[in-house]
């Protein structure tokens, strides 16, 4: 039996191969997968072979490689040291692969209330990017939040805030689709941060400034437009992955005089055993989205926005390639026979 994989085969070339099935180890499950995610940034950059993929690492980029990382599916086998997983489970996935089996860490597999789709929990991963970020921040109820940037992960932001009681909630993107979007979610205000007096429409929204900021652009001009809509000794978590360093910020004038806090809201950039105040590992901030889910708090269902067999993988990736603003995309794994 052979293992179908999605694969970028060459910069810009995404194909679907097959493999020898995953060998799991005893700590760890099978996952047959019904839905796998695409990360649009962070999977552009391997697709294209940026040299900056990493944030401690850089230079050539080599092929094949192989990305996904949120999946959901039902578990078909269990290592022998796994106790609280059972075959029949169904689960989501962090660290995966877009793959129609997975070998997956038993403590990376999340097991999913009857409620929970496959949809949905294959959002649950990716998710907890904006929540590290928002927990980094120490949001308190009635503080001003702005969301630099409406992708997935800015609208997961968005409907997260709104649970952790940011008021108001402003959400910024120049797409006017995706500020609609926001503000179906539960944004307070949608802004364009290209029209005149963008920072002094945030100032007057809030009175002051923003309290907090998930920035998540990746870009060195949504930064600096950030930084003219804080308040003073406010937060930004730095999420979006601003990997190209060809921009420069006026830290005297934007950070330092105003006392503001730029926080690495990095993903890998938390604690693996062990969560405390503001810093949750990523294994704890997945059970509580699928609290949140369960409880009906939080709606990943329309934030996918469009669903393709895995066969369709190298048109999706080709446009992933090319589109400025790329929708999210499931992968469906489920009518494999």
């Amino acid at each position: 039996m052979k293992n179908k994989n999605i694969i970028f085969t060459a910069p810009g070339i995404a194909e679907v191969v097959e493999n020898d099935m995953p060998v799991i180890a005893e700590n760890e499950v099978l996952v047959r997968v019904y839905r796998s995610t695409v990360s649009s940034g962070t999977e552009r950059a391997n697709l294209l072979g940026d040299p900056n993929i990493s944030p401690s690492k850089s230079g050539k980029v080599s092929f094949p490689r192989q990305l996904g990382y949120s999946t959901s599916g039902v578990v078909v086998e269990v290592g022998s040291a796994v106790s609280d997983l059972k075959v029949g489970d169904r689960v989501a996935c962090a660290w995966t692969v877009h793959a129609e089996y997975c070998r997956v860490r038993a403590d990376r597999a999340y097991k999913l209330e009857d409620s929970v789709g496959f949809d949905q929990a294959a959002l649950v991963h990716i998710a907890t990017f904006p929540l590290a970020a928002i927990r980094k921040c120490g949001l308190e109820i009635g503080e001003s939040a702005l969301v630099m940037g409406l992708g997935v992960l800015g609208l997961i932001a968005v409907q997260l805030l709104r649970v952790a009681g940011a008021a108001p909630i402003i959400a910024v993107d120049p797409v006017e689709s995706r500020r609609k979007q926001a503000l179906e979610l539960g944004a307070d205000y949608a802004l364009d941060p290209f029209e005149d007096g963008f920072a002094e429409r945030v100032k007057e929204i809030t009175g002051k400034g923003a309290n907090v900021c998930i920035e998540i652009t990746g870009n060195g001009g949504g930064l600096n437009l950030a930084l003219d809509c804080m308040a003073r000794f406010s937060r930004v978590a730095l999420l979006g992955c601003t990997r190209n360093a060809d921009f420069t910020v006026d830290y005297y004038r934007k950070v330092h005089g105003p006392g503001i806090t730029l926080i690495g809201a990095h993903t890998m950039a938390r604690p693996k055993l062990e969560s405390s105040h503001g810093w949750w590992t990523d294994g704890d901030d997945a059970r509580a989205i699928l609290k949140l889910l369960y409880l009906g708090r939080l709606d990943f269902k329309v934030l996918i926005e469009e669903v393709h067999p895995y066969i369709e993988a190298g048109t999706v990736y080709t446009r992933l390639a090319s589109e400025n603003h790329f929708p999210t995309v499931q992968f469906d794994w489920s009518e494999i026979k």
